[in-house]
């Protein structure tokens, strides 16, 4: 298995996720406002799995993601 994040299938048919939020918003607080890409080799994995994983913390109201310049940053909400 590559640098992927996906780890295996549970037996619920969900794919578990080999690095957990937690260590996902400790990457976006040591490079606050983060970039994708920083918080990607922080974590482990290639951008295209930490911008998903980032977009679903953003659901789950975790943190918030801006626009600088042509840059999308990520902040960990309080």
């Amino acid at each position: 298995m590559g640098r992927g994040e996906i780890h295996g299938r549970e037996k619920t048919g969900e794919i578990s996720q080999k690095y957990s939020d937690e260590e996902y918003l400790d990457a976006v607080r040591e490079h606050e406002p983060a970039g994708t890409s920083e918080v990607a080799e922080a974590v482990g994995v290639e951008r295209q799995s930490a911008d998903y994983r980032l977009r679903k913390l953003e659901e789950k109201d975790r943190v918030e993601s801006k626009m600088v310049g042509n840059s999308l940053v990520w902040m960990v909400k309080p």
